[in-house]
């Protein structure tokens, strides 16, 4: 059965999903999500959940960082800690560097055509023209730290305000003067709104009113308690609806707001009166964490649609019609402790981070929805085999908990399980059925869990088996394919065999270092364990006996699997990398080389026709297996070589040399090389000339390489010193000059002097030939006498 069995021979990567929000500036033009990251922005698609383009330098230790960004849909400006402005193209091309002129760092930027205007930390607002890099003016009129930089939509105005929550405006067409100040705020102004009648705009703040007003007063309008912190406000149409309710208005005005609460509220202004509040709240930091839920309300007219932007770094999109959840991103998710493939054909990813949610992307287009839950940082994630849509997780918080997958897509707590004393770092379903599930934890236990058939929502699960099993944490516990073996992996660097019922069977010692995984072989009585020793060990069931170790990490191997029926392994670790290994050899058929820290997780597809990768880089990697695309490409350049082979000879037969020649050169044939250039010089000396000096500066150089292989050889010294010089003189007066000349001439010359040394020896042992027998004739002449 398992010869029937194809190995695999070649992974690639399929996609990167990768930090592309780490907070700070965000904005939204057509489909794109302009986002900031340390020193670059990332060109975000919402439709595919993809990076389409990263505008800046790689995120390194060397990178210069980013302190905001503005853009339009054609090109970005970005702000720079070395005190520079940079302006590139959206294909991430950079066009223009100046150094700005602040006191100090740049708060907010902002882009109106050819207008760019920075408000820095000096309290100053500087307008530049993006053609000549040039300040053309310095208003000063703010106080402290710019948070608000904004252009009228419609009208040649700036507006800005600084920490003191007045909002200066400016006449742009009147050489920058001062227009009106608008004084109601307490605290600092977060956000301004324009509303479409290009007269009346609204103004949020952390004082926890909305004021109204006209451009033309001074005089708020309207102040709307709101009993929250705002961070953003953003004008809605005068005609929309949303769940329940159509709302039509000529004179109204109607705002969104968002805050420290998380909640996003609908207000009409010209009344002070909230029309809608969201009934759902996501919010992401509590109060006494110290942060605000939501930092920033972005609107799509095109599709009506309302954009979330959360403190941890979430993007949630709204129908505002509906008011449901389309679409959420993740931005950041911190480094990656474990994931696994959840739903009928692995339709999402379930991903645990450094965080108490856990994350469940659909992997179509990588939308994401959080499980909320624990109440601590989650380790370890678990889909059962015989039911995908059930995911256990383990954390921090000593508890495991069970979920359930509906067809519609939500997920929901159905089972929580609160025995351990300690964290629990690792989980596993039974293989056949969903009736049991095992956890292993710090406090050293091992506890067998039932699994109710009927599933309720937040129900207890009960502990049927407790075994103090490990001296030390256990990493990894695992049920063998037919639910009748348990195996355990602990820091103590040993692995154990425990039966259903938590009866030991056998330990496996041999590891000189912790131990992080254990795996059961799918067809044979094999275990295979990785440990911080570098090494993944193969064991008997039967016998407890190691069969073979396998080397090639140069780090700690933190998760290997079994694939391909059981005939190769797939191993990941803390170098990095991620190796294929055939088990019958022990060898090493390909490493991966993507993540540029630590792999903690590594998830297969149920298919094997790829799996996902995660680590300390905070990176997704989808790989997809390519064994199948690598043979046919093989096959086809084999095909495509016959047939070359064929036409080849067929040249030679014919005498088209020159046709031969180059044909020959293209497939990299030395010797057949050779044998073609003997012809021609057969039919003359000087045709060689006029042949090579057909060929294109390619395959003169291919010719020479061909020359200086030839010319190891005494036998044929003749045709390579007859080519090097013809393609010498074509140095001397052409446009042919092949890369490192001067390499490849000195690695001629030993050769070319051992011949020239020989055929002058050669000569001179002729010459005295010839003088010995013109010496020997008189002789002979004396003695026929």
């Amino acid at each position: 059965m398992s010869s029937k069995v194809k190995l695999k021979e070649a992974f690639d990567v399929d996609s990167k999903h990768g930090a592309f929000y780490t907070g700070g500036n965000i904005e939204w033009h057509q489909d794109i999500l302009f986002c900031q990251t340390t020193s670059a922005v990332s060109l975000f698609n919402i439709e595919n959940g993809v990076v389409t383009a990263t505008v800046g330098e790689d995120n390194g230790e060397d990178a210069d960082t980013i302190q905001t960004f503005t853009a339009s849909s054609e090109r970005i400006v970005t702000s720079h800690k070395s005190g520079l402005l940079k302006l590139w193209t959206r294909g991430g091309a950079l066009q223009k560097v100046w150094k700005y002129i602040h006191k100090g760092p740049i708060a907010r930027l902002v882009l109106n055509g050819e207008k760019l205007a920075s408000g820095g930390s000096d309290g100053v607002i500087r307008l530049w023209d993006l053609q000549y890099q040039v300040c053309v003016l310095g208003l000063k009129e703010c106080v402290g730290v710019i948070n608000l930089v904004e252009f009228h939509p419609n009208k040649n105005i700036l507006f800005g305000s600084g920490d003191d929550g007045k909002i200066n405006a400016w006449d742009l067409d009147n050489k920058g003067q001062l227009y009106k100040t608008y004084n109601g705020h307490f605290s600092k102004v977060t956000s301004v709104a324009f509303h479409s009648d290009n007269k009346h705009f609204v103004s949020s703040s952390r004082d926890k009113v909305l004021i109204l007003w006209n451009i033309e007063q001074n005089v708020a309008i309207r102040t709307v308690p709101v009993y929250e912190a705002i961070e953003s406000v953003i004008c809605l149409p005068n005609k929309f609806e949303l769940p329940s309710l159509k709302i039509s208005g000529k004179d109204e005005i109607f705002v969104a707001s968002a805050g420290e609460n998380a909640i996003i509220r609908i207000w009409d202004v010209t009344k002070s009166k909230e029309i809608y509040a969201q009934n759902n709240s996501f919010v992401s930091k509590s109060k006494e964490e110290g942060g605000l839920a939501i930092i920033k309300l972005l609107y799509n007219k095109d599709t009506n649609t309302l954009a979330v932007v959360s403190v941890d770094h979430n993007i949630i999109l709204h129908d505002l019609k509906t008011f449901n959840c389309i679409k959420q991103f993740v931005g950041f998710s911190d480094e990656v402790l474990d994931l696994t493939h959840m739903g009928k054909n692995d339709s999402h990813v379930a991903v645990a981070t450094n965080s108490q949610d856990i994350k469940l992307y659909e992997n179509s287009t990588m939308n994401c929805q959080l499980l909320k839950g624990h109440t601590d940082i989650v380790l370890a994630l678990k889909v059962s085999n015989a039911n995908p849509n059930l995911l256990l997780s383990s954390a921090k918080d000593n508890t495991i908990r069970l979920w359930s997958l509906s067809l519609d897509g939500s997920v929901a707590c159905v089972g929580i399980g609160m025995r351990h004393t300690g964290s629990v770092d690792t989980i596993s379903f039974c293989n056949l059925t969903t009736n049991f599930a095992v956890s292993g934890s710090q406090d050293t236990c091992v506890k067998v869990w039932q699994i109710p058939q009927k599933l309720e929502l937040n129900a207890s699960l009960y502990c049927t088996h407790t075994e103090i099993a490990h001296q030390k944490g256990i990493n990894c516990v695992v049920v063998s394919p037919n639910d009748k073996i348990i195996a355990t992996a602990s820091q103590d660097k040993t692995a154990k065999l425990w039966t259903d019922s938590l009866q030991l069977l056998g330990v496996l010692r041999g590891h000189r270092r912790g131990i992080w995984c254990i795996r059961f072989s799918p067809v044979d009585q094999v275990v295979l364990t990785s440990s911080t020793d570098c090494t993944i060990k193969l064991w008997s069931v039967t016998e407890l006996n190691c069969l073979k170790t396998i080397e090639g990490h140069e780090a700690s191997v933190h998760r290997a699997e079994f694939i391909s029926n059981g005939l190769q392994i797939l191993s990941a670790g803390a170098d990095g990398l991620i190796k294929l290994f055939n088990l019958k050899t022990a060898e090493c058929v390909q490493t991966l080389d993507q993540h540029e820290q630590r792999v903690w997780a590594l998830a297969v597809k149920s298919d094997e026709t790829g799996f996902i990768t995660g680590g300390a880089d905070s990176m997704l990697i989808k790989w997809k297996d390519v064994t199948e695309d690598r043979q046919m490409e093989r096959t086809k350049k084999n095909e495509e070589l016959v047939l070359q082979e064929q036409q080849l000879s067929n040249y030679i037969q014919n005498n088209q040399l020159l046709k031969a020649l180059k044909l020959a050169l293209r497939l990299e044939r030395p010797l057949q090389v050779l044998r073609i250039v003997q012809n021609i010089i057969k039919q003359g000396e000087s045709g060689l000339p006029e042949t090579i000096s057909i060929l294109r500066n390619d395959q003169k150089e291919a010719l020479l390489k061909c020359a200086i292989e030839w010319n190891t050889n005494s036998r044929n010294c003749q045709p390579a010193q007859l080519v090097l010089s013809i393609l010498i003189n074509e140095l001397q007066g052409g446009d042919f000059r092949p890369v490192g000349l001067s390499s490849v001439l000195e690695g001629t010359l030993p050769y070319t002097e051992r011949h020239f040394k020989r055929l002058t020896q050669l000569l001179q042992d002729l010459h005295f030939v010839k003088y010995t027998i013109n010496c020997m004739q008189p002789h002979a002449k004396h003695s026929n006498v």
